[in-house]
């Protein structure tokens, strides 16, 4: 499976993916890294690692317009996935109708619980106990799309946005590479927006 990676910043849920190809724990490779941002971290990952690369700058573009360049990208290198690792942007409902079912996304909460921007802090001024991260399918609204699997996080009385971010994101980069291995293996069916994983067959 092709898997086209959107970023805008450090890209280390793009490495995560990349480090579970490169020890074949995730069928799969990575076609192109597209970033909106010519500054962003995750872009030297990629030409360290010889992956091939793109900028298109979003900046005073309308969503649509830009939506497009993107797609035209992604289907210029047969891309069958598109995983989202960081990308600021929210995506037109054109794009997710280019690619139906085909868009995953990783959020640092247990959705519903704390979408959109800040989700870390989110929790902690809301007083939660527990936590996590979330890879989702997208679908044309904000952090909505089914869920296909969360990894749980313990909120701790002393937590920062930073301490508990950091052990959020070890669990993202953890259970990223998984969701995407469930999809390459088929073993995901949509039932209404609830997302069934299939037991592994056993020989």
């Amino acid at each position: 499976m092709r898997l086209g990676i959107l970023i805008s910043g450090r890209g280390s849920n793009f490495e995560a993916i990349a480090n579970a190809i490169a020890r074949r724990k995730l069928d799969a490779e990575i076609a192109i890294v597209i970033s909106n941002r010519a500054n962003a971290g995750g872009l030297d990952i990629a030409r360290e690692r010889g992956i091939p690369l793109r900028v298109i700058e979003s900046r005073g573009m309308q969503r649509e317009a830009y939506d497009k360049l993107v797609i035209d990208e992604l289907r210029t290198h047969e891309v069958d996935l598109v995983c989202l690792a960081g990308f600021m942007r929210l995506l037109s409902a054109s794009f997710v109708e280019a690619y139906p079912n085909r868009v995953v996304n990783i959020h640092p909460s247990l959705l519903p619980a704390f979408p959109g921007l800040d989700a870390q802090r989110q929790a902690l001024e809301y007083g939660a106990k527990i936590t996590g991260c979330t890879v989702h399918l997208v679908d044309e609204f904000l952090d909505s799309g089914p869920i296909l699997v969360q990894s749980a996080v313990p909120v701790l009385e002393d937590d920062t946005v930073e301490t508990l971010s950091a052990r959020i994101l070890a669990q993202e980069h953890a259970i990223y590479p998984k969701a995407l291995q469930l999809i390459v293996d088929r073993r995901i069916t949509l039932q209404g927006r609830r997302a069934v994983v299939k037991e592994e067959e056993r020989e």
